[in-house]
């Protein structure tokens, strides 16, 4: 009679989960193979904008990043996470990586203006870097912190990992007490 009841909520939010980790995985499939095309296809396209001069400079070039666009849109990987609009993750202008990248680029103008070496370049280019270090050092600190904190929890929760049990009993053996560990492990075996 069980078998028989009512399918829960529980179950529909399972399918649905289940049915976005598939769909993420075909989108991700797609996008890869589309990103795979354009890096050949953006050269050549590039290429033949250089050698022959369309309606303006680098017009076939730009025509394929609008069509990579548009298919990014059409895909759109991440459209599961819609439904969880409290979720989203708000992106600091200054570390996009077009923001770094002109950042980077603003550097090597500057010391070329100046008539700067490729030495003074690179100097100027490795403080920039390090510069960029330290902004985002505190962050990465508290996302490295975070990360061990969830590590350690899902260790107490799960208990100790095979390998981690497999050093232990290496240890023991080495230090003479592999009867004291095997009984300890038969116990918990019991226990569980």
């Amino acid at each position: 009679m069980d078998s028989l009841s009512p399918v829960s909520s529980d179950s529909g939010q399972r399918w649905r989960f289940l049915r976005d980790v598939a769909v993420f995985q075909l989108k991700l499939f797609l996008d890869n193979v589309r990103d795979f095309a354009l890096v050949p296809i953006s050269l050549v396209a590039a290429l033949i904008d250089l050698v022959y001069k369309g309606e303006r400079e680098g017009a076939l070039f730009y025509k394929v990043l609008r069509w990579g666009a548009h298919s990014e849109k059409v895909i759109d990987v991440y459209s599961a996470i819609e439904q969880h609009a409290s979720d989203r993750v708000k992106v600091n202008p200054v570390y996009t990586v077009d923001a770094v990248i002109a950042r980077l680029e603003g550097v090597v103008m500057r010391e070329y203006e100046k008539g700067g070496t490729a030495a003074s370049i690179k100097a100027a280019m490795d403080r920039a870097i390090d510069q960029l270090h330290r902004e985002t050092k505190e962050k990465g600190d508290r996302a490295r912190d975070a990360l061990a904190r969830a590590a350690d929890k899902l260790r107490l929760t799960i208990g100790k990992l095979p390998g981690e049990q497999e050093e232990k009993v290496e240890g023991n053996k080495r230090e003479g007490n592999y009867e004291v560990q095997q009984r300890e492990s038969d116990e918990g075996d019991l226990r569980a």
